[in-house]
């Protein structure tokens, strides 16, 4: 029965959907989505309307809301 079937074939993309992003942050989407809101989230971009966000962009602003143990931002953290 599979050999019916129409497999799409994969693509490797450097842009993530809101789901994938939020998994790679390990966050939920709903906290993904309220960041961007707030304007306190990762840069993402439209594309037809619908939110893509690029893995270097993710990466980015992981760091810049870094803390060291103390609870200070690390060197080169936005301190917002």
């Amino acid at each position: 029965m599979d050999k019916c079937r129409v497999k799409t074939p994969e693509i490797e993309s450097p842009y993530l959907t809101t789901e994938e992003a939020a998994a790679y942050l390990r966050i939920s989407v709903r906290t993904l989505e309220s960041f961007r809101q707030q304007k306190i989230g990762p840069a993402f971009q439209k594309h037809g309307g619908k939110v893509v966000y690029l893995k270097e962009d993710l990466d980015a602003w992981s760091r810049q809301v870094r803390f060291d143990y103390s609870g200070c931002p690390q060197p080169g953290a936005s301190q917002s």
